[in-house]
């Protein structure tokens, strides 16, 4: 990488979604800037991981930056609500944290904004996930427009662009899109409720779609879990 690269953010959760796309974006030609968020999540092992991704990946500046979404609650991941875990049923389930991708965009929109960044990562994906609004495409593009008119830069005719490489895959293409890419899949995170000793649960949503996708791309899931899946 050169100075003469563009510069790209990347939200970097620790899961699997998001270390493809900020993969992505290097092979794309782009700097690094990951962005992780500690909001107080259950799953707080996440974190652990994309400290583990952002420096696999060379980023050259990783920001865990603290914001407590329990203060707020009303998700099984920032309030006293069990995970679900008999399987991905129908609608938005107690998982999905309120406005959580729109929250962390701005974030990752005043960085981008303040370091010269015209791209954003995301790795929001609409086929196989757990019916979240805020991973749709629509919800993108509204993004998008709400950058070009929110900020100096865009009303300045430099708008920004929110990246969503992984938006029309299956997770068996991401899991695909991830070995391609030659990356360690085992170093992300997915477990909404982790299990003692560390391990993934096995049983919550994010568990099950990750064994999916790595039993239908037919590649050895690198995922220790407390119950198979």
């Amino acid at each position: 990488m050169t100075d003469q690269q563009p510069l790209a953010v990347a939200l970097v959760s620790g899961g699997l979604d998001s270390m493809i796309a900020a993969a992505r974006a290097r092979e794309e030609g782009y700097r690094l800037l990951a962005l992780s968020i500690d909001y107080n999540q259950r799953h707080r092992l996440e974190l652990a991981a994309a400290r583990r991704i952002a420096a696999s990946l060379g980023a050259e500046r990783h920001i865990v930056l603290p914001m407590d979404l329990s203060a707020f609650g009303g998700s099984a991941l920032t309030d006293d609500i069990a995970v679900p875990k008999t399987g991905v049923g129908e609608g938005i389930p107690v998982t999905y944290v309120p406005a959580r991708n729109t929250i962390f965009l701005s974030l990752a929109l005043g960085w981008a904004e303040a370091a010269g960044a015209r791209d954003l990562y995301i790795g929001v994906n609409a086929l196989d996930y757990s019916g979240y609004p805020d991973c749709r495409p629509e919800f993108i593009a509204a993004f998008e427009g709400l950058a070009e008119l929110a900020t100096k830069a865009g009303v300045e005719g430099e708008p920004f662009r929110i990246r969503a490489p992984l938006q029309d895959m299956t997770k068996a293409d991401i899991v695909r899109e991830g070995t391609r890419l030659g990356l360690d899949l085992g170093m992300s995170w997915s477990c909404y409720d982790p299990a003692a000793g560390g391990l993934h649960c096995g049983l919550c949503d994010s568990c099950r779609l990750r064994a999916k996708g790595f039993a239908d791309a037919g590649i050895a899931d690198p995922t220790v879990y407390a119950t198979q899946p």
